[in-house]
Parts: C-alpha cells; sequence; structure tokens
C-alpha cells in the first residue's frame, strides 16, 4: 500500500517533471507556433504521466498534424515527433490529403493532380462528395505513379477519371477498392501489350480493361496433343464475288445407261456440233453419192 502511494506521487513529482522537450517532423509555415503549443502543454506533465491526448488537443487548431509519436526521456526529457498530412491534390488551388483535410500552409513539393471544386472551401476538410472521393483516389496512388497524375475528374457513367501525364486515362468509377483498383492499373501499365490504350477501365479490378488499341487478329493455337485449328477467316473485299457452299447449285449426277444405247441428252444439255453431219452410206453397189432427194 505505501509502495503504491509512492509511485503515485513519483509519477507526479517535480522529479521527474517534463524539462526539455524535442519535436521534430514539422514542415508548415505555422512549424514555430505549433511547436509552442506542444512545448508549452508538454512541460505540464512529468515523464512518468505523459498525456498524449492533452498534446494533440494543444494542436487541435492545426489540422496540417496528422498524428504524434511521443517518446519519454527519463528523467527530464521528452520527444515529440509530428507526423504531418502528406499534400496528394489541389482542389482549388489548394493543398488536399488523402483524407479529404485541407492543408493551408503546407509546402508543396512537385507536381500535384489538380482537382476542381465545385463549392467553396471552407474549414478544414472537404465536404463536396466529388472533390473528397477525388482526393481519396490521389492519396492511394502508388509513390512511382504520383509524379505522372494530372487531373482527376468525375465524368457521367464512367465516374473518376485519373489523367496520367504521357500515358493513358484510368477510369476508376467510384472510391470503393482503392488500393486494389491502383494495383491492377500498375500491372497493366507494366504489360507490353497495353502500350498504346487510350485508357484503362479498373472499375472491376479483378478484370482490368486496356481499351483504344489498335485492332490486330490473332491466328488461334490448338492446345498441346490435338489438331491444329484453322486459320482465321479474313474478310472478302467488297467487290469480291463469293460462293456460298450450302446454297450453291449441285450439278445433276449421271445416270446409268443400258448397254448398246446412245446416252441421251436433254435440249438444255445436248453438245451442238460445228460441222453438219455426214452423208448416209452407199448400199446400192454403184459406188456413186446417192441422188439428191427428189
Amino acid at each position: 500500500m505505501l509502495a503504491a502511494g509512492y509511485q503515485v506521487w513519483l509519477r507526479d513529482s517535480s522529479l521527474v517533471a517534463v524539462e526539455e522537450v524535442t519535436v521534430t517532423g514539422l514542415t508548415t509555415k505555422d512549424a514555430a507556433r505549433v511547436r509552442a503549443q506542444l512545448v508549452s502543454a508538454a512541460h505540464s506533465m512529468t515523464t512518468l504521466h505523459v498525456e498524449k491526448a492533452e498534446l494533440e488537443q494543444a494542436i487541435a487548431a492545426y489540422p496540417v498534424v496528422r498524428a504524434l509519436e511521443v517518446r519519454a526521456d527519463f528523467p527530464h526529457g521528452l520527444e515529440i515527433h509530428a507526423v504531418e498530412h502528406r499534400p496528394v491534390a489541389l482542389v482549388g488551388g489548394l493543398p488536399v490529403a488523402g483524407d479529404g483535410t485541407i492543408l493551408r500552409g503546407i509546402p508543396v513539393e512537385g507536381r500535384l493532380p489538380k482537382v476542381d471544386a465545385r463549392d467553396d472551401l471552407h474549414g478544414d476538410r472537404l465536404t463536396e462528395p466529388a472533390a473528397l472521393h477525388a482526393a481519396r483516389v490521389a492519396g492511394g496512388a502508388p509513390a512511382a505513379l504520383r509524379p505522372r497524375l494530372e487531373r482527376i475528374d468525375l465524368r457521367g457513367q464512367d465516374g473518376i477519371v485519373v489523367e496520367l501525364r504521357d500515358g493513358p486515362e484510368l477510369i476508376f468509377g467510384d472510391a470503393t477498392r482503392v488500393r486494389a483498383k491502383w494495383l491492377a492499373a500498375t500491372r497493366v501499365l507494366a504489360d507490353p501489350d497495353a502500350r498504346g490504350a487510350s485508357y484503362i477501365d479498373v472499375r472491376l479490378p479483378g478484370r482490368p480493361a486496356a481499351g483504344g488499341l489498335p485492332a490486330a487478329t490473332l491466328a488461334p493455337v490448338a492446345p498441346a496433343g490435338t489438331e491444329e485449328l484453322a486459320p482465321p477467316v479474313t474478310a472478302a473485299p467488297p467487290d469480291a464475288t463469293t460462293v456460298d457452299p450450302a446454297t450453291e447449285p449441285l450439278a445433276p449426277a449421271p445416270t446409268a445407261e443400258a448397254p448398246g444405247t446412245a446416252p441421251q441428252s436433254t435440249p438444255e444439255t445436248a453438245p451442238q456440233s460445228a460441222e453438219p453431219a455426214p452423208a448416209p452410206a452407199d448400199t446400192t453397189g454403184a459406188g456413186g453419192a446417192s441422188p439428191p432427194p427428189g
């Protein structure tokens, strides 16, 4: 009982009071003010009794700080690392984080994708659903693709569309399954067969589709152990005449003739001879030509 009371007394004793405060991680233009608020709040604590919630409350007016990492250095030191939001897009000209936090005053490094703001930006967070969803998609982009993001729009039935610099458009649809959609887009972009696509549809991340590629006819390949498949049929030119074997009239089948009889032919099929028929043979024995008929 006595030991427990001593520990409670020592926890708040000046013997372990926080006297040295180190703050790191701040880059915002309000860094000096944020640091001053943290140091002031920390000096009311001891290294055995650090109230992280009080530190967070002290800088609640600066939403640029996303989280605090605190470590006590017994007996009198306290280290505070501020984790700031990372700007992922420019909405109405203001940098915003992936969760929609408006990062007023934070420096912007490099180029960020632009998002149109239909409403005026007030407060510390986006309230317009379209802009909020666009920021969420931008925040999920892989580090390798972030510098290539040019613009994020909301387009009718396509939903959220990401424009890439020197690349195809990415059709996201909505802001659900953002990580899976980015992974699908990354795989398609890395596929040589998708080179030249004008868009990549990742609304179904399990079945992404690349569009705008030039049409190509691929010869089918037979599976191993089966007969070779026929090559693909190419379209005939417009002025070519084609015959469908299924509708072409068949030639009449030849009929068997009785021995000793001459083949008969119909008028339609009888052969036409260019020479006159020979005269009948002489049966009188005179050896002369038969007189003409009287």
